[in-house]
């Protein structure tokens, strides 16, 4: 069982968020035995907490002993209860791998924390551990947390682009994001942008996050999705066990009064309901009357040609198709002409892969060539264009890549207009996999006012009737 399954069961189980912090002060336990002040905590709390996290400190902080008593602690915590292990570690190259076996096959962690500081490189040792938690510094809740973790990165603030990072990175499904009580506005951003990422919470307590509002900003749909760790306010109390108690209550009501999600609402993240409304707003989608290369008529137009001329979009744009690349296999990604040439460039700046392409038209003079780009016979490729409707052109731009013994059978692209496309591919061994379809699109536009009633009925009538005709 991975340490998300093992999580899940537990939340189940015990109906708890609570992670009681393990994190022993020798000031705070009179006889002196950490290991006993320890399990005395885990006797009183087990059947109410959904993990333990002990930090990594506190133990070191007391020498050989203290590094004994955090291996007996470990252990002594009931099978399937996973053990987060807060460490904040973080290196480059085989001291990263060194960090990530003593946190999982030394101590026995389930989880560990990580700081994403030195980059994917460093992180990668942790996450290779496919059946354990990573849970990567986002916003922290100590007060300096904004010396740099708000710092402006391509428009948004540093622990943002952490956690779009940490999409890109979770190639096992495994990663967390940390996310402190102490920044709901910090906490909302980050579950709006990942909104199925587990976050980890701390700062409730004695570092004064409020616990109804890190609640109403970081729980996902499904009233889940945040860890909740309280230190000194269970360990420290004079009765851990009602202390504890009293903690999955408060969260409890708070899970039970929130309401439920808009479904309309909740079908898309809030990154790509923006998006989409950025895509209407530079004129990538627009409404009227339009001759579509085919002679016929239509009320909408989507030209993601624009997008070179909007690098801010465009950037947004390569995100999201790095976002489901992450969960595809390849050696190097193919655009085709000619849409998808500037969105393909961008994504491969984002992910740091090989681009190619397939020629429309094959020169008659110069290399001839009728692929551009270097690539090896074997290799599997991701392809990549702006939108599908019925498949045939895609089924035609790949011809000439198998043709050279590459392996295809990934197609990405950011508008699905579900006018058979999907199926089309399927009949032909391809998997399509869309940023949004375009009813998706739609929905947002007219909920953003962007469109009125009569646009949006006016341009579904159009698409039912031309999947009726296709």
């Amino acid at each position: 069982m991975g340490f998300y399954e093992k999580l899940k069961a537990t939340i189940e189980r015990n109906d708890s968020l609570l992670c009681v912090g393990l994190d022993p002060r020798p000031e705070h336990i009179p006889d002196g035995s950490v290991l006993d002040f320890n399990k005395r905590v885990i006797d009183a709390t087990h059947d109410l907490v959904c993990a333990y996290k002990p930090n990594f400190a506190f133990y070191e902080a007391l020498g050989l002993a203290g590094l004994e008593a955090l291996q007996r602690t470990i252990a002594y915590v009931p099978d399937g209860i996973p053990v987060i292990l807060d460490a904040k570690r973080s290196d480059i190259g085989s001291t990263a791998e060194a960090y990530a076996r003593a946190a999982f096959e030394v101590w026995g962690a389930d989880a560990v924390t990580v700081n994403p500081y030195l980059g994917r490189d460093a992180v990668a040792p942790f996450v290779a551990y496919a059946e354990r938690g990573v849970f990567l510094l986002c916003h922290t809740s100590n007060p300096g947390a904004n010396d740099l973790q708000t710092l402006p990165v391509h428009g948004d603030p540093l622990y943002l682009a952490v956690a779009r990072r940490a999409m890109e990175w979770d190639a096992h499904g495994n990663l967390g994001l940390v996310v402190g009580a102490t920044f709901p506005d910090a906490l909302r951003a980050v579950r709006e942008l990942a909104p199925q990422t587990w976050i980890l919470l701390p700062g409730i307590g004695a570092q004064g996050g409020d616990l109804g509002a890190a609640l109403a900003a970081g729980l996902n749909a499904a009233g889940r999705g945040v860890i909740v760790n309280v230190s000194r306010g269970v360990i420290l109390a004079d009765d851990p066990r009602t202390a504890a108690m009293g903690l999955r209550e408060r969260i409890n009501r708070v899970r039970s009064a929130a309401s439920p999600p808009d479904p309309s609402a909740a079908d898309l993240p809030a990154s790509l309901r923006r998006l989409a409304l950025d895509l209407f707003d530079v004129g990538c989608v627009r409404f009227g009357d339009f001759t579509l290369a085919s002679g016929k008529r239509s009320p909408i137009y989507v030209d993601l040609r624009l997008l070179a001329s909007y690098p801010a979009v465009l950037g947004a744009v390569a995100r999201a198709y790095a976002h489901l690349l992450r969960n595809i296999s390849y050696q190097r990604i193919a655009a085709i002409p000619y849409a998808a040439l500037p969105i393909g460039t961008a994504v491969a700046l984002e992910l740091g892969v090989p681009l190619m392409y397939p020629r429309k038209e094959i020169k008659s003079y110069g290399t001839g060539r009728a692929i551009e780009g270097e690539f090896v016979s074997g290799e599997r490729v991701g392809v990549l264009d702006d939108l599908i409707t019925t498949g045939g052109s895609k089924i035609k731009a790949i011809a000439p890549l198998k043709e050279a013994g590459l392996q295809v059978q990934d197609i990405v692209v950011l508008i699905d207009r579900e006018q058979g496309g999907r199926e089309k591919l399927a009949a032909h061994g391809y998997r399509l996999r869309a940023v949004f379809t375009l009813r998706e699109m739609l929905d947002t536009l007219r909920a953003a006012g962007r469109i009125t009633d009569q646009q949006y009925h006016t341009v579904m009538e159009f698409l039912a009737s031309e999947g009726s005709n296709s």
